[in-house]
């Protein structure tokens, strides 16, 4: 089983067999541990624009304690590649290992189906960077965007919220492939 922490309501990860997910009706911090986790916590309180969210009471400390399960029971954190979480905690960044053997990566979600390029931190503890599973590669330029900017030349269209926040089915089963061979930090210690 793998522990899939802070999805949506109608996550992909609920018709996926080996799956224990919480989602905002089964507070993830009712998480007792003993499985590998994927971690998607709220964001909105780390991101570029954190100082124009309203995040709930207590949501900005979901991403630290997320962190914590992570180096404790092995699996993947995702989070926006502008995710401040990486400073605060501080997690290493892409080609650095900390002191839990965690290492960061940087993808593009678009290559696992999203229609925006959705640059994302994968904050990883538990297996070997060799042991990753391997990453597809798409070519082209998504037609989409998150949201509007200045940078947005092209005039793409924008993605509403909840295909923003969904993860697409493919990169869903890469959080699992890796997930599943993380070993706790018992076992990574011994």
């Amino acid at each position: 089983m793998i522990a899939v922490l802070f999805a949506r309501s109608d996550s992909i990860y609920k018709g996926i067999p080996g799956c224990d997910v919480f989602d905002i009706d089964r507070d993830a911090l009712t998480f007792s541990g003993g499985m590998p986790v994927i971690a998607h916590p709220p964001c909105r309180s780390w991101g570029r624009l954190a100082h124009m969210a309203k995040p709930r009471p207590g949501e900005r400390e979901l991403a630290p304690w997320a962190v914590d399960q992570i180096r404790k029971w092995g699996g993947v954190l995702e989070h926006p590649v502008t995710s401040r979480l990486w400073k605060e905690k501080p997690l290493p960044g892409p080609g650095e290992r900390d002191q839990f053997g965690g290492f960061s990566i940087v993808v593009p979600q678009y290559w696992f189906g999203h229609r925006c390029e959705k640059m994302t931190s994968l904050y990883i503890c538990g297996i070997e960077p060799s042991e990753l599973p391997e990453i597809g590669f798409k070519l082209g330029e998504p037609e989409y965007v998150i949201m509007k900017s200045r940078n947005n030349h092209h005039r793409k269209k924008v993605v509403d919220k909840p295909e923003r926040e969904k993860t697409p089915e493919a990169f869903a089963h890469f959080l699992i492939d890796i997930a599943s061979q993380c070993r706790p930090q018992e076992v990574r210690a011994a």
